[in-house]
């Protein structure tokens, strides 16, 4: 779906040359209250939300965004009725079929973190195919967290980080060595932090990663939420005041 050109009016340093975030991370919610508030099933509000998905994801580098994360499904997201968690990962799967080609045109270099193990093989294929297929764009990094919990992937990190040291690779851990070992090793951290849906929390996203990170909550349902809607944030974030701890 193209994006209509007003939503992609915004230059890439912002307004009046401030500073946008190099990467920003978001948790796409409200797909299912966007649904059944027009007496939709949620699974609609979800392919609504893909739909919006790819808008952003288009607009990105025009706006100076060159990392991109996504909050697609968490490890706790399995608590749902079958028909729902079985439509997404039916979406995800035609998502990434339709996009792969697209993506590699437009320079989108795509990634997954999360536990793919408990994912349907096919799907896993699917995922594998496209990190190949995209592996040398860098226009945009687009990384998609399926079956993605942060305490789960620190404790996957530790262990990762404990057999390197039982190994004698590593003899006094520092924050960097754990930062390697996890599933978004070699990634920037997020600048900033973005929840849709009026929500006020993080729900186990990138706690490790988003420690110096800014957040914003609005209350825009995803499936509402236009590039537009991510423009005006982005400028909001270039007014801010990082100190990262510093007086």
């Amino acid at each position: 779906m193209a994006v209509p050109a007003s939503e992609l009016t915004a230059d890439p340093a912002g307004t009046a040359g401030a500073p946008r975030p190099r990467h920003v991370a978001i948790i796409m919610d409200g797909n299912g209250r966007w649904a059944t508030e027009r007496g939709w099933p949620r699974l609609v509000g979800h392919r609504k939300g893909a739909e919006r998905v790819k808008q952003v994801v288009h607009a990105c580098p025009h706006m100076g965004v060159n990392w991109l994360t996504i909050y697609a499904f968490s490890t706790e997201n399995w608590k749902r009725s079958t028909a729902e968690v079985l439509g997404l990962m039916g979406i995800f799967a035609r998502y990434i079929k339709r996009e792969a080609d697209v993506m590699a045109a437009e320079g989108v270099r795509m990634r997954f973190i999360g536990d793919r193990g408990p994912l349907d093989k096919k799907l896993r294929n699917l995922m594998d195919t496209i990190e190949v297929q995209t592996a040398g764009n860098s226009r945009l990094n687009l990384t998609v967290a399926i079956n993605y919990g942060g305490r789960a992937e620190l404790a996957r990190a530790t262990g990762r980080l404990a057999a390197k040291i039982a190994a004698g690779e590593i003899a006094t851990p520092t924050e960097a060595d754990l930062a390697a070992c996890l599933d978004t090793a070699g990634h920037p951290d997020p600048d900033l932090v973005i929840r849709t849906s009026g929500e006020t929390r993080i729900s186990n996203f990138l706690p490790f990663q988003s420690a110096y990170a800014e957040y914003e909550f609005t209350p825009t349902l995803w499936p509402d939420f236009t590039p537009d809607h991510l423009g005006a944030i982005l400028d909001r974030f270039g007014m801010r005041d990082r100190r990262f701890g510093a007086a």
